[in-house]
């Protein structure tokens, strides 16, 4: 069975926890991923570090696949999305804590599985570490 990505229950999760403790959550973005529209003059090294607090963006929607909301850029204001896939970590801006992701590669093809011909599941394969 085939599950969603976890990275954006992660996001919301950690976003939220960030908020709570009164810390200003940033993301890290890989602005080089294909559907990214953030401010170009702010990337540096094909990154960009966001600000996501209630106090510095407008609207901020976190969803399965996208996350987007208005901010503002030297005065300007700028409506800002980034597919979740690009989001490479969330942490607070206070001390860093928080999480970072793997890149969002597909998890190479389960093996096929060594279950019995009569549809039982494979029993684990335990092995005794002294």
């Amino acid at each position: 069975m085939s599950m969603t990505s976890s990275r954006p229950y992660m996001v919301r999760a950690v976003y939220e926890w960030v908020s709570d403790n009164d810390c200003t959550p940033y993301i890290l973005v890989n602005a080089e991923m294909e559907g990214v529209q953030v401010p170009e003059q702010y990337i540096q090294d094909g990154q960009i570090i966001l600000n996501i607090s209630s106090s510095a963006v407008v609207g901020l929607n976190i969803s399965n696949d996208y996350l987007t909301f208005k901010g503002r850029f030297g005065g300007v204001a700028q409506s800002i999305s980034v597919p979740v896939a690009a989001v490479l970590g969330i942490y607070a801006r206070e001390n860093g804590q928080g999480m970072l992701f793997d890149s969002e590669d597909p998890p190479p093809p389960m093996p096929p599985s060594p279950g019995g011909d009569d549809g039982t599941p494979p029993r684990p394969k335990l092995k005794v570490v002294k």
